[in-house]
């Protein structure tokens, strides 16, 4: 089965040794050592993608964010990414890379096919495989790796008055040009480098931004180098080892200060005016006291872990998080989290693949051989 539908003569049931769920970076990296571990694609293992097309996330971002303007973009394991042109649209990048990468080493990526849930097969104390029910089949396995990522876990925080508010409301998720606010007074919510970004874009394209945080922004004149991303990874993974959810990037990070935030800085566009207390039909109020007429509301107010999939294995602690030790969960030995927690970033995912194929293999060596496959996925 190498298509997104699936003949109607193939059953509907299939078996293999592992499913990796979603074809981002850690989910690719995470094939790409599997393969190499010896695992034979379509035989031994398949990756679900629910996306149309190579890019995971990055194929869903605005089209004015160039590669040069985005976060950096580490290479794929065994690939190197070269120097893509700066001013050209990221997802075009990172949709080539990822389908040039999944081309040279013929890794078994299933698409459009989203997962629905992962349940366990378990019966009468025995600890039997996995069940993968997706909309393009179910297939049982030994084990999942899961690196769904949070694109499809937009979050919108509430405040009073946001479903009074007449203007326009949209998410990082849907925001696709900063053209269409030319003229009007757009209130910016969040303290990432997504907001710094839609602030500078919103300010060139003619409109005329405000910002709100809930906390002064985070600048840092720190080089975001490899000791910096150790010490975030160590921070990130504090949290998940204890089972709490993981914290917002730039509450780990900072942002960088770079010249062009500088320059926002100086121009009096990225300056926070402070929390937002709540919205009216018109206005936005600040907790200080103040208002300001606003005709729309972007929420640059982050992303959740896409979990939902994996509800069924009840793996939430009482903190509300996933306890992980690195790519293992607690409460699952069949189950790898990659993309999750430190590997949330392009650097930590590709790093959190290679980990997640050895443990998987370990895995596998542990449990009885294979059983015959019950549907052709060649």
């Amino acid at each position: 089965m190498r298509g997104t539908g699936q003949d109607e003569a193939e059953p509907l049931v299939h078996r293999v040794r592992v499913v990796v769920i979603g074809a981002g970076q850690a989910g690719l990296s995470s094939a790409y050592h599997l393969v190499r571990r010896g695992l034979a694609p379509h035989r031994d293992f398949v990756v679900l993608d629910a996306n149309p097309a190579p890019g995971g996330a990055w194929l869903h971002r605005w089209p004015a964010l160039t590669f040069g303007a985005a976060h950096a973009l580490h290479s794929l394991p065994g690939f190197p990414l070269a120097t893509p042109d700066p001013d050209e649209p990221a997802s075009d990048v990172v949709n080539r890379y990822y389908g040039a990468f999944e081309r040279e080493f013929a890794l078994p990526v299933l698409r459009p096919v989203r997962v629905l849930r992962v349940e366990s097969e378990d019966t009468g104390g025995h600890v039997g495989p996995l069940r993968v029910t997706t909309t393009g089949g179910t297939w049982i396995t030994d084990v999942v790796i899961s690196a769904t990522g949070t694109w499809d876990r937009p979050y919108w925080p509430y405040y009073p008055g946001r479903d009074v508010f007449g203007g326009r409301q949209l998410h990082t998720h849907d925001f696709r040009s900063a053209a269409e606010f030319t003229g009007r007074r757009v209130l910016v919510v969040g303290g990432g480098t997504s907001a710094a970004q839609f602030l500078l874009q919103l300010s060139e394209a003619g409109a005329t931004p405000l910002w709100s945080t809930r906390r002064p922004p985070a600048f840092t004149r720190r080089p975001f180098d490899p000791e910096w991303g150790r010490e975030v990874e160590a921070e990130v993974s504090a949290r998940t080892s204890a089972g709490l959810p993981p914290a917002s990037v730039v509450s780990v990070t900072g942002l960088p200060l770079t010249p062009q935030y500088r320059a926002g800085i100086d121009a009096g566009v990225l300056v926070s005016r402070g929390p937002l207390a709540g919205l009216r039909e018109h206005t936005a109020v600040f907790a200080d006291g103040s208002e300001e007429p606003i005709d729309a509301v972007l929420w640059a107010t982050g992303f959740r872990a896409a979990l939902d999939h994996l509800a069924p294995l009840r793996l939430r602690e009482p903190g509300g998080g996933i306890r992980t030790d690195g790519v293992q969960v607690a409460r699952e030995p069949r189950l790898l989290l990659v993309g999750y927690g430190a590997s949330a970033s392009t650097l930590g995912a590709s790093r959190a693949g290679r980990a997640a194929a050895m443990a998987a293999m370990d895995r596998l060596r542990d449990l009885a051989p294979r059983p015959e496959a019950t549907g052709t996925l060649a």
